[in-house]
């Protein structure tokens, strides 16, 4: 038996399906995206604090980024329930399982980006007269997130695919969908083959969109929106500019109106 021997237009016939499957993949790993960086940035900044708080977050990255998708949702959807009392849905259980995993992960990735950023951008913004959270949310952090763009991409990837391991708890996306397919069309090569293929779509997908992203935040706007982006910087520069009163030569301290 060949491999054009089996029915190949069943991927046809069930796209829908299949699709909608991918689809529900995708808003699990978005809202965990979502939720896993904003944490994960938390997470970086108290791994860089004194002792004893980067112990926390140090004991967490190293816990989670140990621990499978798999045990991961099952803890959440299960364990939860029975040691709490606290229900969730399937859609739900899927993204606090991805947060808990992939924010370990991103507190690494934006650990190390953070790093990357010269010291000196600190050293020139406190010369301004800049406070230390305008210096991290102005200066530091979109260097840093220009440095983690990659990663970030690499890792929502690894989200999408892990949501396949959450057909333990009935999550209804790709590989679900082709298990319940197979299971009434007895076609687990065809089917499982179509579900690959999706995955790698999706793959090349989210690659080009976050190689989008990257170069829109490399490479300065052009037109219109460029010329509004840079008017706008130069108002923030002379703004900060008009808050410096004067700087004493003898000692360098920086002087701002009150």
């Amino acid at each position: 038996m060949s491999i054009f021997d089996y029915d190949w237009g069943l991927v046809w016939e069930y796209r829908e399906a299949l699709l909608a499957g991918l689809w529900t993949a995708a808003a699990v790993a978005v809202v965990g995206l979502v939720i896993s960086l904003v944490f994960g940035l938390l997470l970086a900044v108290l791994r860089s604090a004194p002792k004893p708080f980067n112990w926390i977050a140090v004991a967490y990255i190293n816990i989670f980024r140990g621990v499978p998708a798999l045990v991961s949702v099952i803890w959440v959807y299960f364990g939860l329930a029975l040691v709490l009392g606290i229900r969730f849905t399937v859609f739900q259980a899927g993204v606090i399982a991805l947060s808990l995993l992939y924010s370990a992960f991103f507190a690494e990735i934006f650990r190390s980006a953070l790093q990357a950023v010269p010291s000196g951008h600190t050293e020139a913004g406190l010369a301004l007269g800049m406070r230390p959270h305008q210096i991290f949310f102005s200066v530091t952090l979109p260097q840093a997130v220009k440095i983690a763009l990659p990663n970030i991409g690499s890792m929502f990837i690894g989200m999408v695919k892990d949501t396949s391991t959450f057909t333990v708890i009935g999550l209804l996306e790709v590989v679900r969908v082709t298990q319940n397919l197979v299971a009434t069309t007895f076609q687990p090569f065809v089917l499982y083959t179509a579900a690959a293929i999706i995955y790698v779509l999706a793959a090349f997908a989210i690659d080009f969109v976050f190689r989008m992203i990257e170069n829109a935040y490399v490479r300065p706007p052009m037109g219109v929106v460029g010329r509004g982006l840079r008017a706008h910087q130069r108002r923030e520069i002379v703004a900060l500019a008009a808050r410096v009163k004067a700087v004493t030569p003898a000692t360098g301290t920086v002087y701002t109106p009150k």
